[in-house]
Parts: C-alpha cells; sequence; structure tokens
C-alpha cells in the first residue's frame, strides 16, 4: 500500500493577472515527457464563469520537476467565456485527444474534442460530444476510453432556469447522462437520464466511470446526502443500473478513481460528509472539502486499503483529482486553496508525488 503521502511538486496560487488555476489532467507523450493541462482563469474573476484558457507545462523527470507554464487554448479561438475542466487521452489509434468544456453562458455548457496527431504540438478542429443543448458538466479526468475503443463521457445536465431580469441562471439540481462515441469522436450517442431517487437538492451531479477489469463499468455522482451514489453498466454505458448510495460518505464534493496497470483501483475523496455541527473556517470557502485521502482497492472495487491522509487542513479544501499512473509514483493534481488566505479552494493548484503502492 501507499506508506507516505509524498511531495508537493507543483503549487500554483492566485496571482497578479489570474485570480485561479483549477482542474488539470496529465498524460505521457511518445518522448517519455509529461504534459499537464489546467485552466488558468485570467479576467480578475475566479467565479466557474469567469475567463480562462487552457495552459500547459511539461515534465521530463518523472514529475518532479516542470516548465514554465505556456498557453496551450485559448478560449478566444473557441469563442467562449472560458475553456476548462480538461481530459487527455490517448486514443486506440495513437492520436491524442483533448477534451474541455467550452463555456459560453449558463444554457450552453457543452464538452468539445481537439485531436492531435503530433503529440500535442497541435490541434485539429473541435468537435462537439454533446449533441443537445444546455449546461452539461463534465469533470476534469473524466473522459474514458474503454478498451472496446468506445469513448465514453460522464456528464450532469443542470436545467437552465429564468433569472428576474429575465436571462438564463443555474439550477444546482442535475441528472446524469453519458455520451458514447465508437468512431473516436466523429459522432455521438447519449444514454440515461439516471435520477437520484430520494429528495435531494443536488440530484446526481458531476459523474464518474471507471472500467473494471472484467469490462464491467463502476459509475458514481456526488450528491448532498452525504455519501456518493453509484450505479453499473455491463454494456459498455448504453443501461445503467439503478442509483444507490455507496460505501464512499462524503460532502457534495467528487469522488475521483482511476484502475491502475495491475487491475487495482485507487480512489481520492473527501471523506467526512457534512454536518450541522462540523467545524468551518475562520473566513472564506471550502465547502467542508477536507480532509483528502487516498486509498487502494481490489480490481473489484470490493476490498480496500486503510485511507492514507494526504491533506488536512481543516481551513483549506481540497477537490478535482487528476490521477495519472507512473511506473514507480502516482501523480496527484487538485485543487488546494485556503479559504482564509486564498478566499476560495478552488483558486490554488497542487499537484503531489505520491509512491506507487506496492
Amino acid at each position: 500500500m501507499v506508506n507516505d503521502r509524498g511531495d508537493t511538486v507543483l503549487d500554483l496560487g492566485p496571482e497578479t493577472g489570474f485570480a485561479r488555476h483549477s482542474e488539470g489532467a496529465f498524460l505521457d507523450l511518445a518522448d517519455g515527457t509529461i504534459l499537464f493541462v489546467w485552466s488558468r482563469f485570467d479576467a480578475g474573476s475566479y467565479d466557474d464563469h469567469g475567463g480562462a484558457s487552457l495552459v500547459a507545462a511539461r515534465s521530463r523527470d518523472g514529475g518532479l520537476t516542470w516548465s514554465d507554464s505556456e498557453v496551450l487554448l485559448d478560449r478566444a479561438v473557441d469563442e467562449a467565456q472560458n475553456v476548462m475542466s480538461v481530459s487527455l487521452l490517448r486514443l486506440q489509434d495513437g492520436r491524442i485527444g483533448l477534451a474541455y468544456l467550452r463555456r459560453r453562458g449558463f444554457d450552453d455548457l457543452r464538452l468539445m474534442l481537439r485531436i492531435s496527431t503530433d503529440e500535442g504540438k497541435s490541434w485539429g478542429e473541435a468537435r462537439c460530444c454533446i449533441p443537445g443543448l444546455g449546461y452539461h458538466v463534465v469533470n476534469n479526468d473524466r473522459v474514458l476510453q474503454l478498451s472496446s475503443g468506445r469513448l465514453l463521457v460522464p456528464m450532469a445536465y443542470h436545467r437552465a432556469v429564468e433569472a428576474p431580469d429575465g436571462s438564463a441562471a443555474f439550477s444546482g439540481w442535475a441528472v446524469t447522462y453519458f455520451s458514447r462515441s465508437d468512431d473516436l469522436g466523429e459522432t455521438w450517442q447519449e444514454s440515461g437520464p439516471l435520477v437520484l431517487p430520494y429528495p435531494s437538492a443536488s440530484g446526481l451531479q458531476e459523474p464518474g466511470v471507471v472500467e473494471l477489469a472484467d469490462g464491467t463499468l463502476w459509475g458514481w455522482a456526488r450528491t448532498d446526502t452525504g455519501s456518493q451514489w453509484e450505479f453499473r453498466s455491463s454494456d459498455g454505458g448504453e443501461t445503467w443500473s439503478m442509483p444507490h448510495p455507496s460505501r464512499f460518505a462524503s460532502p457534495r464534493s467528487p469522488l475521483s478513481m482511476k484502475r491502475l496497470a495491475d487491475d487495482r483501483l485507487v480512489a481520492v475523496w473527501n471523506p467526512v460528509a457534512s454536518s450541522p455541527g462540523r467545524p468551518r473556517p475562520a473566513s472564506g470557502w471550502n465547502d467542508d472539502r477536507t480532509p483528502l485521502v487516498l486509498a487502494i482497492g481490489d480490481a473489484a472495487g470490493k476490498e480496500w486499503a486503510e485511507q492514507v491522509v494526504l491533506e488536512d487542513d481543516p481551513d483549506s479544501g481540497y477537490c478535482y483529482t487528476a490521477i495519472h499512473e507512473l511506473p514507480d509514483a502516482l501523480l496527484l493534481a487538485y485543487c488546494a486553496g485556503s479559504a482564509v488566505h486564498d478566499r476560495n479552494c478552488l483558486v490554488r493548484l497542487r499537484v503531489r508525488r505520491v509512491p506507487k503502492p506496492a
């Protein structure tokens, strides 16, 4: 199992001109370089609808040190309020996929996919992965390529509601859908919805999926009920079981999970549910997203080792973790802002290098 919490190898806090560094993803390039891409907010606001573009840094020593950042995709190219929540994946034909949310308003948030044929030096035209208009939340590091080659996108659909001034506004209640492609992103079909069968103000938000060694898909979504809810598919994401509470207690905060090369699972999440008596920061906002823990599970996700505490500052919040496996370590990138010093837990991005589980 993991024997320590590892070391911080990159820490990007709010700075002059950049109000937020947030939500990233990793990819191994053909020459051994690790590419790391994240959202940098550059228009004076750290709100989710603030101006942001995608930037990148590279490591040539296994994630120990990183290059200076460079703009990978400016939001102006997509005529967007922002581009964020990136996923990177090596497609089965060897090309690289860059998936990200393009935000144009509370009634138009959809996932786009660009393809690179030259190891990320340039990117093709954007393809929309979600056929219908609407506000569709897809977390970072969540787009999945199945063993069949199918691309699968777990997404939470939020209705746009009318604000008092007649404009479109955000509704927090969500249902989970899935978008899938069997031709490497050329065309897409949808399945769902999955609805939380329980009184809730959140519904099923920010879903994720992992493919188990036996081909079963195990999905989950955050809720306001004190735990993640789970669901499964045995047909590549076309149909799903009824959602039910999982073993993962948590506040309304995302769970991240990946399957390792040896078929074991690694999960990172906030394991303490919100409660009226839980201490709050003296100022700012962390939404109960502390501590942050890691656990290793067997190939079926039934047996889990003891949780390892990665972060536990009571005044900070930790969430939106990207997980990347190396031969000797795991790279974890996550939001790590201090509610007291940074005002908001989403504005700081931290990369931690954790020893590889034994």
